[in-house]
């Protein structure tokens, strides 16, 4: 088998001397224009790399806030759970009411979402069991109950929600 660079060399020989320095300028110039396409393309995917790091710390940037911020979004919905049915109607519990909302509604735009977990089988990604119990109408491994909600932030958990599972 003859090899590609030796039968080029051989036709070089063949050429006079302009023809010989024409021929290695025109290999050379398809060189450098196979080595600046490999730069190009290295550019390209070191940029789009690089794009979504900054993604990445611009989504998970205030992670530190949320975290404290999240134990009193969970101890305001603790306090509105514990409004009696007679105080339901009365306009400071809907003003309250109306604050969990849009507490709801400016987590959501932030990529923050509550993990469900009452009914849902029991998955260790997203839940930290604190007890397994006989329980009646829940099948083995199904939450019962949620002791303390969870959350993801852009879907990867900040927080794992801590349940009872049945067994």
């Amino acid at each position: 088998m003859i090899d590609k660079n030796s039968a080029d060399q051989e036709e070089i020989n063949d050429l006079t001397n302009s023809d010989k320095e024409l021929v290695l300028l025109k290999q050379k110039a398809q060189e450098y224009l196979d080595g600046w396409k490999r730069a190009k393309a290295d550019y390209s995917n070191f940029k789009k790399e690089q794009d979504k790091r900054i993604e990445n710390i611009v989504q998970f940037a205030n992670a530190g806030l949320l975290a404290e911020l999240l134990p009193i979004f969970d101890h305001f919905k603790l306090a509105i759970k514990h409004v009696t049915q007679d105080q339901v109607k009365q306009d400071w519990v809907l003003g309250f009411i109306h604050i969990k909302k849009q507490f709801d509604e400016f987590l959501g735009r932030l990529g923050i979402k509550e993990i469900e977990t009452v009914g849902q089988k029991f998955d260790p990604q997203f839940h930290e069991a604190v007890s397994h119990e006989e329980y009646e109408g829940f099948e083995p491994d199904i939450i019962f109950e949620e002791v303390k909600a969870g959350y993801t932030l852009h879907d990867k958990v900040i927080n794992p929600a801590k349940v009872k599972v049945a067994k």
